[in-house]
């Protein structure tokens, strides 16, 4: 690696870095743990199976379980079986796990807050690079 690629290196790591430590702390303002926070934003889209968590989460299907119980317990998410086989349990997000969504992002201004900084050029941009790294067209 070239000096260039290594400094760049590890500013990807210190980004990484401080988003995570900027989700743990929006995820805690709504009483959440980052990874509780990550699940209910994972059924934005609608409901899951606990083992399509378990692969979109990358975690084992035990944590997932563990997550769901803690959720479930505060009213968050609902367990139901699935209508097409009844051993697969689906989670979805109650109306008040919608609510927690919406204070975890609201309390979450690390990209748009690192992201104003950049010019309109610069963000586009920042985009572009961004998706050619991650092998995506621009």
């Amino acid at each position: 690696m070239t000096e260039v690629a290594d400094t760049l290196a590890r500013q990807v790591w210190d980004l990484v870095f401080a988003y995570d430590a900027a989700y743990d702390r929006a995820a805690q303002v709504a009483g959440l743990s980052a990874a509780q926070a990550c699940l209910l934003e994972h059924l934005s889209g609608g409901s899951r199976s606990m083992g399509e968590l378990a692969v979109e989460l990358l975690c084992d299907a035990s944590n997932v379980t563990q997550l769901v119980t803690r959720l479930e317990a505060r009213g968050l998410v609902a367990r139901v079986p699935d209508p097409d086989d009844r051993r697969i349990k689906r989670v979805s997000v109650t109306p008040a796990g919608h609510d927690v969504q919406r204070a975890v992002r609201r309390a979450f201004e690390f990209p748009s807050e690192r992201i104003g900084l950049l010019t309109d050029q610069e963000q586009r941009q920042l985009s572009g690079l961004l998706g050619k790294v991650l092998g995506r067209a621009s």
